[in-house]
């Protein structure tokens, strides 16, 4: 039986996850952004892999100026396409620092990934912990005969599940949508491009909207 032709199969990916945030139009703020990732996955085993990676954000000033995250997790293979895993996280910015813990499930099968993420964030300038909770849907289509090239689109939506500061914002706070290119440079090497969107949604103020590339370098050993 002959194949869906893979134009097809990825407008049927992003339709699928536009859906899946589809909101009124409201108005907004907007500004740019640049960020840039460098990640290095290490097999621990078998069935463990542990990743290191950080990254710096070029920001304006009412966005907390330029932040760098470094973060440290391993992931845990308890079935096929099922990972389990966990780690810490460091933010710093110019305004606040900010300590992280998280502990996340990935799900894959073929083309799809979605990964759920329950974070702890600790900030200097708040007294008790903050709850986040992150759902990421994520279709990558290979485009190419030796699947070097990939098409990525993904949708990430965070929920705050209470206020560690009084201007803090509870339920659904911000929304991403991301598409570009991946490439296999090597068998140990990916660089990935992407445009995304980020939208931050805020009680009696307009939206704060952010547009920015993000180059990702990724290492695996």
């Amino acid at each position: 039986m002959p194949s869906s032709p893979r134009p097809r199969i990825l407008s049927d990916a992003l339709l699928a996850l536009g859906l899946m945030t589809a909101s009124p139009a409201v108005a907004a703020t907007e500004e740019s952004q640049a960020w840039i990732t460098e990640s290095l996955t290490i097999r621990a085993s078998d069935t463990d892999m542990v990743t290191l990676d950080m990254s710096q954000r070029f920001r304006r000033a009412r966005s907390d100026d330029e932040q760098a995250l470094f973060r440290v997790g391993m992931d845990h293979r308890v079935a096929r396409g099922v990972l389990v895993g966990g780690g810490i996280a460091y933010a710093e910015g110019k305004k606040e620092e900010e300590m992280r813990l998280f502990q996340q499930v990935t799900l894959s099968e073929g083309i799809w990934l979605a990964r759920t993420r329950l974070e702890q964030r600790f900030f200097d300038n708040a007294d008790r912990a903050s709850w986040r909770l992150r759902q990421r849907a994520q279709a990558s289509v290979p485009v190419d005969r030796e699947r070097r090239w990939a098409v990525v689109g993904a949708v990430e939506l965070f929920f705050h599940l209470n206020r560690a500061r009084a201007s803090d914002k509870s339920g659904l706070a911000s929304m991403r949508h991301q598409v570009g290119l991946r490439h296999a440079v090597s068998k140990a090497m990916d660089v990935q491009l992407l445009y995304m969107r980020q939208q931050n949604f805020r009680d009696h103020r307009p939206d704060a909207v952010a547009h920015m590339p993000w180059l990702t370098l990724a290492w695996k050993m």
